[in-house]
């Protein structure tokens, strides 16, 4: 009689030693799309560069030799036809100086390999954003980087690319970790370096507390190249031995103002000692508060910082108040969707309880919506947030959870049916429109009680919000819709 196996337990598998890790990935591991030929990357990082990163502060300045001198780039056409093929490529909307202001240069003028710049063209990218031309040089260099720059401006990209082009999917163990303040971001991370990779064979896992442990370790004895995780997981799972971090020469944090919070401060400080001491740290935000300042003096002495925030507000997103009762406030809401023309709407209470019943509120007024906040299974988030990217409804209430990160291409309207308590959340509230250069409108609904917050946070800011006229022009945010 043949042996019944026992059941595994979540114990047994951290118990367990782990296996070997084969050189070849397994069949099942491999890319989807059928892989493009082999360009050896250099070794070293070319001399050009250098001139590139001097030339890096000079406003306006040309990239400083010809893409072809030092890198195996794309053919013209090919490129134009991956990028027209693409949603960004087919979207025609107007874009602000925050992304077009930019020094003329190329993907290609950096070196990169001709995989990545595929996934690059792919993904609709045409040219390098500013924050991606200040950041992406540096960082190939390994320099560390304290980077600021306004919400939806290509922050993402600026450091998903040099991470992408550093990894060698050769060698099967973590080369770079990025962390995120929330799963959502995640998920969407972790998505965009897969789509950016696709030609490349390197393994992009993401975690995030919330979901079984159990799943996370079987993947472990695969490969995994890129680990985009919350820092609460990734420091659990390194604790255990499930995740070898020992190698592991590049952390990232993205809105790490946020990752940075005095709540964070113990995990991040157990984490970074799993890292080896010669890691590169790349932080990037929007805001950076005193925290982060104490962060990079004890871990990034000699970070280069870049500085892109000549002010904090995003140039296409126009921002009104309207001074209502609190009792007034739904009829309000009901009247400002009969008016404007919405692609897509996030609208923002301060509590859960508030972030439902106004959801419930809405629905029964006949407006398509969904909501989401942090009490939530995680299930339901997951396929609320997926549901309202793929535009199968017009409009989301959501609390904070939302505010860090998210992008929505199709948001052009914002509303902070509670306003917020402090600046920094404002910004990134209403930094959920406008996203890459395009418009957006973001709407205040003001109690009395509210007036001295606001005035605050327009001081702090150093913006200006008007009163909301009788008409809203339609030219201040809305444009063509990239097709579906």
């Amino acid at each position: 009689m043949q042996q019944q196996q026992p059941p595994i337990t979540l114990q047994s598998l951290l118990t367990q030693s782990r296996p070997a890790i084969p050189q070849q990935l397994p069949p099942q591991a491999a890319p989807i799309a059928p892989p493009v030929p082999a360009v050896q990357a250099p070794s070293q990082v070319p001399p050009d560069m250098h001139q590139l990163i001097a030339l890096s502060s000079q406003p306006g300045a040309a990239p400083p030799v010809d893409a072809t001198s030092h890198a195996v780039g794309i053919d013209e056409d090919l490129k134009r036809e991956l990028i027209a093929h693409s949603a960004i490529g087919q979207d025609t909307r107007f874009r602000t100086e925050d992304v077009t202001n930019t020094k003329k240069h190329q993907f290609e003028d950096y070196a990169l390999k001709r995989e990545l710049l595929m996934g690059i063209y792919e993904k609709g990218f045409e040219r390098p954003s500013p924050i991606q031309e200040e950041a992406i040089p540096l960082a190939l260099t390994g320099e560390s980087i304290l980077a600021r720059a306004k919400n939806g401006t290509g922050k993402t990209a600026a450091f998903l690319i040099p991470a992408l082009e550093r990894i060698d999917p050769a060698k099967p163990f973590i080369q770079a970790l990025v962390l995120v303040p929330t799963r959502e971001l995640a998920l969407q991370t972790s998505q965009i370096a897969k789509e950016l990779s696709k030609h490349l064979h390197i393994e992009v896992m993401a975690t995030t507390g919330g979901t079984g442990l159990r799943d996370d370790i079987l993947r472990f004895r695969q490969t995994v190249h890129m680990l985009i995780a919350t820092p609460g997981r990734v420091l659990d799972l390194a604790s255990k031995s499930v995740c070898d971090l020992s190698q592991c020469a590049l952390l990232i944090m993205d809105e790490a103002d946020k990752l940075l919070a005095p709540e964070f401060q113990e995990p991040n400080e157990a984490l970074i000692s799993f890292l080896p001491p010669n890691r590169q740290i790349l932080l990037f935000s929007a805001t950076f508060p005193i925290t982060v300042k104490s962060f990079k003096d004890l871990y990034m002495s000699r970070a280069r910082e870049i500085n892109l925030m000549d002010e904090l507000t995003l140039k296409g997103v126009t921002q009104y108040y309207a001074f209502v009762e609190e009792r007034q406030k739904v009829h309000c809401l009901n009247s400002l969707f009969r008016k404007l023309q919405v692609n897509q709407s996030m609208i923002f209470c301060n509590t859960v309880n508030r972030v439902v019943l106004l959801a419930k509120k809405i629905t029964e007024l006949g407006y398509s919506c969904f909501y989401i906040h942090a009490k939530m299974l995680q299930q339901h988030r997951n396929r609320v947030f997926h549901d309202f990217r793929n535009n199968a409804c017009r409009n989301l209430v959501c609390s904070d959870l939302f505010t860090r990160g998210i992008d929505i291409p199709s948001v052009n309207v914002v509303i902070n049916f509670d306003l917020p308590h402090n600046s920094e959340t404002y910004l990134h509230r209403i930094g959920r429109s406008g996203r890459f250069g395009h418009l957006g409108l973001a709407i205040n609904l003001i109690t009395y009680e509210d007036r001295h917050n606001l005035y605050r946070i327009e001081k702090d800011l150093g913006t200006e919000i008007k009163p909301i006229p009788a008409d809203i022009p339609l030219e201040l945010y809305a444009s063509q819709v990239p097709p579906q």
